[in-house]
């Protein structure tokens, strides 16, 4: 047997994650993985609900018994020395409970990515999860990463505006006790920007790089994974104990990069791929 030559004498940065699986590669389970690896973090999972989908629709959806889920997440947390956790889709209230049972009082980070609805429709979560997700993991997350929908939906009301965005990361930061960042995209921005907003310990900041233009061909599938890529390179930086305002640079940036640098797959099909190079200098916190 030969010797095994260990990176290092401490522990190596393990993140969770706790999430469906994307048949497909270009989201959930897989994509958060493909980015832990990117960052030099071991990734450990636990599988929420099973897909059959591609970047274009989904085709069905089998979500796994709570009980399961259970035992994968203690496993996990039996061995490894778990540095931060993200979550994305959880699909119903008692896969919710269980998930926020085993993550309090960890002295982790915890980032809740709240995924409600696939990019092509389809509903990813009962209706009832999204209350018990509001009551029982909201409290043990640090930060929280809802698009404009999950933020409408979460705050039941209607997002038209920038200034509406930052009312609503505001609005979920404070009743939450916790950060969090509204995934905007180019929704409401006039200056050619890709913009989140982030309410943090009563500050509120701009995330923002240049809008890149898409061949219309690619950008239909190109851009499915993003949110599940973004809350998983927040999980990796945490893991590394790089700072917050750094980590969400490094996120962005690399969300900028892997669709700068994404792949064709098949015919009119696209998808981000983890880049080559750097492209924090894109990204811009104000």
């Amino acid at each position: 047997m030969k010797n095994i030559i260990l990176r290092n004498s401490d522990n190596y940065p393990v993140a969770l994650t706790i999430a469906g699986s994307d048949s497909g590669g270009g989201a959930g389970i897989q994509a958060d993985l493909r980015t832990f690896s990117s960052f030099g973090v071991f990734g450990a999972s636990a599988i929420t609900a099973v897909t059959a989908q591609n970047p274009c629709e989904v085709r069905n959806v089998a979500p796994i018994e709570p009980e399961m889920v259970k035992s994968q997440i203690e496993a996990v947390f039996a061995k490894f020395a778990v540095k931060s956790v993200k979550t994305g889709m959880l699909h119903n209230s008692r896969t919710v409970a269980i998930v926020a049972d085993h993550l309090k009082n960890r002295g982790i980070s915890v980032i809740v990515d709240p995924v409600m609805i696939s990019t092509s429709g389809v509903p990813l979560i009962e209706d009832d999860a999204v209350e018990a997700m509001k009551q029982q993991l909201f409290p043990v997350a640090e930060w929280i990463t809802p698009n404009i929908p999950e933020a409408e939906k979460l705050l039941n009301i209607k997002i038209t505006s920038l200034k509406q965005m930052k009312q609503a990361a505001t609005a979920l930061a404070s009743e939450y006790n916790l950060s969090c960042i509204i995934k905007g995209g180019h929704a409401f921005d006039k200056e050619n920007r890709a913009v989140d907003v982030v309410s943090s310990n009563g500050h509120l900041f701009l995330l923002t790089t240049p809008l890149i233009n898409f061949d219309k061909e690619a950008e239909s599938t190109l851009t499915h994974g993003t949110g599940c890529t973004f809350s998983a390179a927040i999980a990796a930086g945490f893991a590394l104990d790089i700072p917050w305002r750094d980590t969400l640079i490094s996120a962005k940036a690399f969300v900028f990069g892997s669709l700068s640098e994404g792949v064709k797959l098949g015919k009119n099909i696209y998808a981000m791929y983890p880049p080559a190079g750097s492209y924090k200098n894109k990204v811009k916190i104000i």
